[in-house]
């Protein structure tokens, strides 16, 4: 596999699979693999839709945990969406993982997804760093497409009963909520995801299900690190490092 300038490949350690990265842009960190793990459950055989994929990590991370599915990940970015396609090729996934260069403002599926999994970025327009590159930028704020579009996106894809699964920081959390009831996807199942014991969530795992009653459910806290700074057990479960 050719690479471009400051791209590498980086080992995902799950079933040989790798990823391509340029260290210049937006490089996928433990968000990426929690909201991977949370939406393992996903029946096999499914229809999966990965809004905002960014290099494609959560899709390719799926294709390991969820038997038969198949994905599609939409990218706005056209310099990314083609690092994405590129890891695809890197591991034989063609058949399984889809990349579309389009804004998901702009997408109307043609088809019903079972579910749709979704990484959006966390800021807001105008707020946080502004310095970075245009590439960082349009992945950390909400540039292209802002929380509510990737809602209604999820919505509109997805078929009854299908369900969104997104990753998110807690200060997030009412407008998700908001825009989920607007566009009828009840929020169902929530995660906080802490640092450590005694510290402040620092994200959140949704599950919303589309058309479904209200009930919302706290799966237990998540905890990163322990008192030591070593990862806790669970992380080290979830990255398939337990044991070692």
């Amino acid at each position: 596999m050719e690479l471009k300038i400051n791209e590498r490949i980086d080992d995902l350690e799950l079933n040989n699979l790798k990823i391509i990265q340029n260290k210049d842009w937006f490089c996928f960190g433990i968000d990426s693999v929690l909201i991977s793990n949370f939406a393992k459950e996903i029946h096999k055989n499914s229809k999966i839709l990965d809004l905002g994929t960014g290099t494609g990590i959560i899709s390719i991370l799926l294709s390991a945990k969820i038997q038969g599915s198949n994905f599609m990940g939409i990218e706005v970015q056209k310099e990314v969406a083609d690092m994405a396609k590129r890891s695809v090729i890197l591991n034989n996934l063609e058949k399984r993982i889809e990349i579309k260069n389009i804004n998901i403002k702009d997408f109307m599926p043609k088809e019903e997804f079972d579910a749709v999994v979704t990484n959006p970025p966390y800021k807001e327009k105008n707020t946080g760093l502004t310095n970075e590159s245009n590439v960082k930028l349009i992945s950390r704020h909400e540039i292209e497409a802002n929380l509510e579009d990737f809602i209604a996106c999820a919505s509109r894809s997805l078929k009854d009963k299908g369900a969104m699964y997104m990753v998110n920081r807690p200060e997030r959390l009412i407008d998700i909520f908001e825009n989920c009831r607007k566009y009828k996807l009840e929020p169902k199942e929530i995660q906080m995801v802490y640092s450590k014991v005694n510290s402040i969530p620092i994200l959140i795992l949704i599950k919303a299900v589309k058309n479904a009653r209200k009930y919302l459910k706290f799966r237990e806290p998540l905890y990163i690190y322990k008192e030591n700074g070593e990862y806790t057990e669970k992380i080290l479960e979830i990255y398939n490092k337990k044991g070692e």
